[in-house]
């Protein structure tokens, strides 16, 4: 894969942390865009660094790998690097090679009400290996998550920006900003998803999400599907005659559910956080 810098989330040295004030005023503050392979996010990042050009930050983009992603992304990330004019810092899990299938394989659990722990160990604990105290981070939260902007800033102690929700811009004018920047988008929104996570992500529940991936991706559905059934893990919510329940995956009828109508499915490097604050 390339430009993969494999870094353990362990080993990362968090040299800010110690230091006292002095040295602090020293460090030259970095400007860290989270860079997901998403429209969004890649609108953000583009939008913050012509803003923070000249502001005497470092820039740095993040960008933590699951390999359960399109290979499509590579290309895209590619196309991103050229257009922000600087290269993007890729991290990896190496404990689970950055994989959504050691993570189940190694943790016996794919997702619950907390969330998944795929979201917290290939991308929460990287991140958190990755920043400094003093990091202004930006994220591609777009104008209609307003709520969910304010829920995250105020159960985060970090120092945050997005540049879309500053700007009113939705998901829609991302998605026409990156085409009219001459980048080609990425394979599953050009599929019809609503967003550029892994193929088959584990927190959907939606029955039109599901048969969307057996349709386009059957491999990976069967996939999962055994995993749900080896793993006990009902992962697919149906309303049959008014009641609604949790099925298996090859217990799923071809045909039923509206993925379009469907909640979003939300697979962000603080999503994880945010779940567990209203889980307790």
């Amino acid at each position: 894969m390339r430009h993969v810098s494999p870094i353990r989330p362990h080993t990362i040295p968090l040299h800010c942390a110690s230091m006292g004030n002095d040295a602090e005023d020293d460090v030259k503050k970095r400007l860290v865009c989270w860079f997901s392979c998403g429209a969004a996010s890649a609108v953000a990042t583009k939008l913050a660094i012509t803003q923070y050009a000249n502001s005497g930050f470092e820039i740095v983009i993040a960008r933590c790998i699951v390999k359960e992603e399109h290979p499509d992304n590579e290309r895209f990330a590619d196309d991103c690097a050229k257009w922000f004019g600087m290269p993007i810092t890729n991290m990896i899990n190496e404990e689970y090679a950055g994989s959504v299938w050691r993570v189940i394989q190694k943790r016996k659990f794919i997702a619950g009400p907390k969330g998944a722990s795929c979201t917290m160990i290939l991308k929460k604990q990287v991140r958190e290996a990755f920043q400094l105290p003093t990091d202004k981070h930006v994220f591609g939260y777009c104008a209609y998550e307003q709520d969910r902007w304010d829920r995250f800033l105020d159960t985060n102690n970090i120092d945050a920006i997005s540049p879309l929700m500053e700007r009113g811009l939705q998901h829609s004018d991302c998605l026409a900003m990156i085409e009219n920047a001459g980048i080609e988008l990425p394979t599953m929104y050009k599929l019809g998803y609503q967003h550029n996570n892994c193929i088959g992500c584990v927190k959907a529940g939606g029955a039109g999400y599901w048969n969307k991936i057996r349709a386009d991706f059957p491999a990976q559905f069967w996939k999962m599907a055994g995993a749900s059934r080896a793993l006990s893990a009902q992962m697919v919510k149906v309303t049959e005659d008014g009641v609604e329940r949790r099925i298996f995956l090859d217990e799923l009828k071809e045909g039923i559910g509206d993925y379009k109508t469907e909640p979003e499915i939300q697979c962000g490097i603080f999503c994880e956080m945010a779940q567990q604050e209203l889980a307790t």
